[in-house]
Formats: C-alpha cells, structure tokens, sequence
C-alpha cells in the first residue's frame, strides 16, 4: 500500500501565504504525475496544478501566477506554495500521484484532504 498524508493548511487572511506538503510512501518505485486537487463548499473536485517527474507544470486559471507547484524526488513529495489568497481558494486540498510500484505495477492515490479557510 501506498499512503499520501498533506500537511500545512489551516486558517490565513486575504492576501497571505500557505505551503501545503504532501508525502507519498510505501513500496515505491518511482512516481510519474503529482498534482494537487480542491473542492469548495458547494462545488466540484476540480485540478489546481500538476507537475510531472521531469518538472513540467500546469495550473487552473484562476490560480495561475499566485500558486506554484514543486516537487522533490529524493523525499517523494510534492508541495503547493500559495500566494495571493482569496477567499475563494477556501477548500479541502487533495494529493493525487501516479505511482509505479517496486513489483512494476501502476496505481493511483488520493490523499485524505487538508482544509485551506482564506478569512479575515
């Protein structure tokens, strides 16, 4: 089994700052995509970027220019650092990572979800 646990979301002002972590382990042998995910109160899952193993990147519109998705290999994880927040990024924020394991099977997983509140 694998496991993805986000860390680094809580409670910021309009305007602040937040990094969020997500930590994959398990029999792993390596990791393709990693990308982070977010559901609003009332609103579907929807993608808020992805970067792949190589380091290219993409990101939601409405994020782009505030939000940068990074990753480090060495340590299985993926990070989100937000700029800029509105209240309208207030949401859960999932993990989600494409995953060959140590056998050569591939699998996909989700995190648990990190609650991200943007209020004054």
């Amino acid at each position: 089994q694998v496991q993805l646990v986000e860390s680094g979301g809580g409670l910021v002002q309009p305007g602040g700052s937040l990094r969020l972590s997500c930590a994959a382990s398990g029999s792993i042998r390596s990791i393709n995509a990693m990308a982070w995910y977010r559901r609003a109160p009332g609103k579907q899952r929807e993608l808020v970027a992805a970067i792949t193993s190589g380091g290219s990147t993409n990101y939601a519109d409405s994020v782009k220019g505030r939000f940068t998705i990074s990753r480090d290999n060495a340590k299985n994880t993926v990070y989100l650092h937000m700029n800029s927040l509105k209240p309208e990024d207030t949401a859960v924020y999932y993990c989600n990572a494409d995953i060959t394991m140590n056998w050569g099977s591939y699998h996909n997983y989700w995190g648990q979800g990190t609650q991200v509140t943007v209020s004054s």
